[in-house]
């Protein structure tokens, strides 16, 4: 009875019943929709940002376009990484009934975004020249980079914030709140860019500096309007500045790190899998780009679904109920792997469908479809993965999602770029093995997830 007490204190008896208890599937998509909505539209304002940068020339989207994948690996790492340590922490606590510790983590969470956004701050604004001149920029594009890059590194710490503030609301089951927020925040964002970009009434044009000025500006909305929810008495979790715990600090780096590390596994995985395309010329590498562009679509829907299995796992482990949380695992992995791979299905039978929209030259076509009837069939097989490592990071678990990771990398990267660069394969042969890849780590996932505790 304490427990149930408890735990009512930190979520409404409906949803914590509902996580507890309730029909899995139906609290599943509660928790999930509203976060694949939010990331759908933030991919949307992504594309639309674009639009607005690249009418500033070519020099200016050469120079944005090295700053993104930085940006984009911090803010994986802080929302999917250390986010995901903390909403895994918060999850298992809440389901324990440990109040204390729950209002103590999401503390613990804001020191440790003040340091990770901090040192990604001290770095970025001291190495960025270096750094981008060795991705291939200079000049007027190493230039337009860092005008963009410093205005955005320097907010470092705020979006670490809004990334570990927002993880713990989910990670206590609150999806709604960061999603409402997010939308907001989206609203501010998309008059705003062009705004700052070219300039309106008394406000002067700051160029591409403008981009980075308007991402700063939803931050700080975003960041003031957590702070406010999480102080009244109606928030699901309270912040509020505790004695510092490293027992607390460990329990969220413990999982943090391991899921930063399956981050960068992924990212690298990309990076290589990009760098050999490339050695087919630069048809071959548009057509790629332009398929892999529905991989990306994928990620709001898998983060999303992830996000609510992590949840309804962490909390039933931390309340024992170990055979519901299993149930949850796999009710998850089968809805993710009927997404994904309906999505994969599809596209490899009819890629035209899809490469249409971008593309209509004959051989970028041709690289495209190739990537698609080769490697498309086994999204299903990476929704899987990942399903599995959401659930990993529920249930502390995540050693068999980074073997799988780590397996999936060394079949692409390493064994493809010995076919391409030393036995000549063909485009469509390491596209076959990139298609493997996908399949051994979905059942590698799966298999490490029967071993025993």
């Amino acid at each position: 009875m304490r427990e149930q007490s408890v735990r009512q204190s930190l979520s409404t008896p409906d949803l914590n019943h509902a996580i507890l208890s309730g029909p899995i599937i139906q609290v599943m998509l509660k928790l999930a929709l509203p976060t694949i909505a939010v990331l759908l539209v933030q991919t949307l304002i992504g594309l639309l940002e674009t639009y607005f940068v690249s009418s500033l020339g070519t020099n200016v989207m050469a120079g944005v376009a090295v700053v993104f994948p930085i940006l984009m690996l911090m803010q994986m790492l802080a929302n999917g990484g250390f986010g995901g340590g903390l909403a895994s922490a918060i999850a298992r606590a809440s389901g324990a009934g440990q109040s204390e510790d729950v209002h103590s983590l999401v503390w613990h969470g804001a020191i440790l975004a003040g340091l990770l956004g901090g040192i990604f701050s001290i770095v970025m604004l001291s190495a960025a020249p270096m750094i981008y001149h060795l991705m291939g920029v200079t000049g007027l594009a190493l230039n337009a980079a860092l005008k963009y890059s410093n205005i955005i590194f320097i907010g470092s710490p705020l979006i670490w914030a809004v990334a570990l503030l927002s993880a713990a609301l989910r990670g206590a089951g609150d999806t709604k709140t960061p999603a409402r927020i997010t939308l907001l925040g989206g609203v501010l964002l998309l008059p705003l860019s062009p705004i700052f970009i070219f300039g309106w009434g008394f406000i002067p044009s700051f160029g591409v500096a403008g981009a980075g000025l308007a991402v700063l500006s939803y931050y700080i909305f975003a960041i003031i309007c957590l702070i406010k929810h999480m102080r009244t008495t109606h928030s699901i979790i309270k912040l509020s500045i505790k004695p510092i715990n490293f027992k607390l600090f460990k329990d969220i780096l413990g999982i943090g790190s391991l899921s930063a590390i399956g981050i960068i596994q992924l990212n690298l995985t990309v990076v290589l899998i990009t760098t050999l395309v490339g050695q087919f010329g630069s048809d071959a590498i548009a057509g790629y780009g332009i398929a892999s562009r529905l991989d990306y679509i994928q990620v709001p829907l898998m983060f999303g679904i992830g996000s609510a299995i992590m949840t309804m796992v962490g909390i039933n482990y931390g309340a024992g109920q170990f055979q519901r949380a299993r149930r949850i695992t796999w009710i998850g992995v089968f809805i993710t792997f009927l997404i994904t791979g309906s999505i994969g299905l599809f596209f490899s039978i009819f890629p035209s469908i899809w490469l249409g929209f971008f593309s209509h030259d004959p051989s970028v076509l041709q690289t495209g479809t190739n990537y698609l009837q080769h490697v498309a069939p086994f999204y299903g097989a990476i929704g899987i993965g990942m399903a599995l490592y959401f659930a990993g990071q529920g249930s502390k678990r995540l050693l068999g999602p980074l073997l799988a990771g780590a397996i999936r990398m060394i079949i692409a990267a390493v064994i493809g770029s010995i076919s391409v660069l030393y036995f000549n394969a063909s485009l469509s042969t390491f596209f076959q093995i990139i298609g493997v890849s996908a399949l051994i780590f979905g059942l590698v996932s799966c298999l490490a997830n029967f071993i025993p505790r």
